[in-house]
């Protein structure tokens, strides 16, 4: 009976020591949901999930943030290709990036509102709190930087 406590008592010691290191490894990826903050009005835009298959990540929004007045629902009108008056919750708008040392390069993100694919690179801020995202044209100096803040 004494092992038996032990053994429980060694297993929840344990526990309660390896649940900070998972949470402590979650903020080294940008794997998760993330709200994005506009760089313009420097209110929430969406929710956007970054998952990771075979170390290329994507991104795809779960959810719009809109004023009670606009449409709750809208279509990517200004998109070209596939994309074109396809909803945009639903839609993947980042892909490509792939871990670069701090960094995560060589990807490109969509901005529904103008219709336009940018290049794209990332960094974790904040201890993996914050995102900081950048869509370019050519050189990452000629382009624009959002804040996404963790959700999960």
């Amino acid at each position: 009976m004494k092992l038996l406590a032990a053994t429980a008592a060694a297993a929840t010691a344990l526990f309660a020591f390896a649940a900070p290191l998972a949470h402590a490894a979650d903020l080294a990826s940008p794997v998760g949901l993330w709200q994005n903050i506009d760089d313009e009005t420097n209110k929430p835009k969406a929710l956007i999930r970054i998952t990771d298959t075979n170390g290329v990540l994507q991104g795809q929004i779960e959810k719009l943030y809109r004023d009670a007045g606009e449409d709750q629902n809208p279509l990517c009108v200004k998109c070209e290709g596939a994309k074109k008056d396809q909803p945009i919750t639903g839609m993947v708008i980042l892909t490509g990036l792939k871990k670069d040392g701090d960094e995560y390069t060589g990807g490109e993100i969509l901005d529904p509102a103008k219709g336009k694919t940018y290049k794209s690179k990332m960094h974790l801020t904040d201890g993996g709190k914050k995102l900081s995202v950048r869509g370019y044209i050519g050189t990452p100096m000629l382009g624009r930087s959002q804040t996404w803040v963790r959700q999960d």
